[in-house]
């Protein structure tokens, strides 16, 4: 799992897009060094770190309706 800038455990969150269904999420956790990505319903299979400049270039492509 990518490491805190400090000693503390990732905030893991959902999307507010996620809606109720529980079964097909993705969880977030901003860290010093970037964006970790999990699945929400396999937490210790790991995470996908990406950089902040990365993180900026998807989420902006999502919102600009790239990605659809």
């Amino acid at each position: 799992m990518p490491s805190t800038s400090s000693n503390e455990s990732p905030r893991w969150f959902k999307s507010s897009h996620s809606g109720g269904n529980a079964t097909e999420c993705v969880e977030a956790a901003h860290l010093g060094e970037g964006t970790a990505i999990r699945d929400s319903k396999a937490t210790e299979g790991g995470s996908l770190l990406f950089q902040p400049h990365s993180w900026a270039s998807f989420v902006s492509a999502l919102q600009d309706g790239h990605l659809l």
